[in-house]
């Protein structure tokens, strides 16, 4: 091909590729989700689901496919043709901890995902079952230290900042625990049955419970005490500085999603963020809304996989 027939051709392509972003969406859109329903990733997910449905005349629609710590949805996202159809509400743990804590994944979140928007960071809330009758992290820890291998703790799944926030206590406190990983929300289910001890759960998927005394706040992940329980300590302030170990959550792409749906899409959900009605129930449920740029969010998540490489490398933890 001459190099005017290669210049005509990549044209035709570029023109294309605009007409699409231009009419897009021209069809319902899927809003893949790599956890089950009912926990926090899905809990965004929805919320943002239903005003993008509205801004844009189009059904964007909750597709939830758990499994792997979030990989096999991750996966399944980044696989979709990058044409607008197929977004994913993602969080830390597939997106920022999964790349280390996995060893043959076969895609690059740094590379083959985009980043659209951030919608929340959440801290992580250390939670027991009113049954131990344990009332702070330091009787918490006095009692794994006392009953060494009897202590069982949740997770919502391998590779998420629940898992690795037991795994960091449980190391640094110097006491043995077992991890039982679930499949999301379910975990919460069997803690509140009391099948296992304790757990780090985002907070919008446990405040209703701790309102309602079926499970404990100890402590918070979070660097500063959460403005939704701002009279429960942190880790930090417990005994074990540093300790910040949260969650968040945005919506991303798959690697060749055209730059105009990804303006469109980041301007719709600094939208849905910015709104007061959004935020009050964000901050109500234990989120703190973060609007920002594409750019601003790519940045954010380059740190967030860096860190998260290093506490995966320090904790020892692995998945073949």
């Amino acid at each position: 091909m001459s190099p005017i027939a290669r210049a005509a051709a990549t044209l035709l392509l570029l023109a294309a590729a605009f007409a699409n972003a231009q009419s897009w969406p021209a069809r319902p859109v899927k809003i893949v989700v790599a956890f089950t329903a009912g926990g926090t990733t899905d809990i965004m997910a929805r919320g943002l689901a239903q005003r993008l449905s509205e801004r844009f005349g189009q059904p964007f629609v909750i597709d939830n496919k758990p499994g792997a710590g979030g990989n096999l949805g991750t996966e399944y996202a980044i696989r979709a043709a990058p044409d607008g159809y197929t977004l994913i509400v993602d969080s830390v743990g597939p997106v920022a901890v999964n790349p280390t804590l996995y060893k043959s994944l076969p895609y690059d979140t740094l590379t083959d995902l985009v980043p659209i928007a951030q919608i929340s960071d959440v801290p992580n809330v250390l939670v027991v079952n009113p049954a131990l009758k344990l009332k702070s992290l330091e009787e918490l820890v006095a009692f794994g230290r006392a009953n060494a291998g009897k202590l069982d703790y949740a997770s919502t799944g391998i590779g998420t900042s629940s898992h690795l926030s037991g795994v960091m206590l449980a190391s640094r406190a110097g006491f043995e625990a077992t991890h039982i990983p679930y499949k999301g929300a379910e975990a919460v289910k069997d803690l509140l049955a009391g099948r296992v001890h304790f757990m780090f759960a985002t907070i919008p998927s446990v405040i209703a419970h701790i309102k309602a005394g079926t499970l404990v706040a100890l402590a918070v992940t979070s660097a500063h005490r959460s403005r939704s329980m701002p009279d429960v300590p942190t880790v930090a302030e417990r005994g074990f500085p540093g300790f910040e170990a949260g969650s968040w959550f945005g919506l991303f792409g798959p690697k060749g999603l055209p730059r105009e749906i990804v303006l469109e899409l980041n301007r719709a959900t600094n939208e849905f963020v910015a709104e007061p009605a959004t935020q009050a129930r964000m901050v109500e449920e234990g989120a703190d809304p973060v609007p920002g740029t594409p750019e601003a969010f790519g940045a954010f998540v380059r740190r967030e996989h860096e860190k998260w490489r290093k506490v995966v490398i320090d904790s020892g933890a692995a998945v073949n």
